[in-house]
């Protein structure tokens, strides 16, 4: 069957990646907008939009998602959609526009973790388990009924670096085994337990900040969570100022002590942390 991708960062295009090396090319893939990045902030494609140009796939970059994009990806005549990581809400015309809807795939195992960063809630509240879920999409938030799941054991020196490949990996498998069933219309759809939903929401970046006086455990979990985005830091006064240090590299010891290895002082290199405190 024919169908549209809709995804943004890495985590969409290496699922793109697999989803096409498997014989699962989508008719169109639609992603954000060029965004500035960098310190010169120069508009940049995102990662699936590259992935896809260069792979001969038509690409789209709507603005909104309104009745005239939905007219356009009309033309392409797709059954579904595939969802993920495209970081907009569908809108509910968009969803019905499909006649067999849309899939996301969610990296928890839903209804734990809706919501924008699952994996850093599971990493911030020291899970030993997360996992991916294959939903039908509805216009709530990771609500729609789950087509399938797949755990993923969480490691105790797994940080965001190092657990979000291994669910990329496990997601694009799930999707691929998941995709022939739902095209022959084979899968019962089971309903959440909306009751026992959590939620993961969106991350700033002063959400880095550690108080080195909290829990070890409390700042080694803020550690594994951002250690991908938007990393960790701390503040501490230097020289008669109070300056602004990154985290770079830090692990909890055997008997329970949060220690910073590496860290980066505002406006110095890179450096060991005892180096700092003298």
């Amino acid at each position: 069957m024919k169908f549209v991708f809709f995804g943004t960062p890495y985590v969409a295009r290496d699922t793109l990646d697999a989803l096409v090396q498997n014989g699962y090319t989508p008719e169109v893939v639609v992603t954000n907008p060029d965004a500035p990045r960098g310190r010169g902030h120069v508009m940049t494609p995102s990662e699936t939009k590259v992935w896809a140009e260069e792979h001969d796939i038509p690409t789209l970059t709507p603005e909104r998602l309104d009745e005239d994009f939905i007219n356009v990806l009309k033309e392409y005549g797709c059954a579904y959609a595939v969802v993920v990581a495209y970081g907009k809400i569908l809108p509910e015309a968009l969803i019905a526009s499909f006649p067999k809807g849309v899939i996301n795939v969610h990296y928890s195992l839903l209804p734990k973790y809706r919501g924008a960063s699952p994996t850093e809630g599971a990493l911030l509240n020291g899970d030993t388990v997360t996992g991916v879920t294959i939903q039908q999409m509805v216009r709530e938030l990771d609500a729609g009924d789950i087509l399938a799941q797949k755990e993923v054991p969480i490691l105790p020196e797994d940080t965001t670096k190092t657990l979000r490949p291994r669910l990329i990996e496990a997601g694009a498998t799930l999707l691929l085994e998941t995709l022939p069933l739902f095209e022959e219309g084979s899968i019962t759809p089971r309903a959440q337990e909306h009751a026992s939903a959590t939620h993961a929401g969106k991350i700033q970046k002063e959400d880095g900040c550690l108080d080195l006086s909290a829990p070890a455990l409390e700042n080694w979990n803020k550690y594994r969570a951002y250690a991908e985005w938007p990393g960790t830091f701390f503040f501490t006064e230097k020289d008669g100022r109070n300056i602004r240090v990154k985290v770079n590299s830090a692990h909890l010891t055997d008997d329970g002590v949060f220690e910073i290895l590496r860290v980066t002082p505002e406006g110095k290199k890179e450096m060991d942390f005892e180096i700092l405190q003298r």
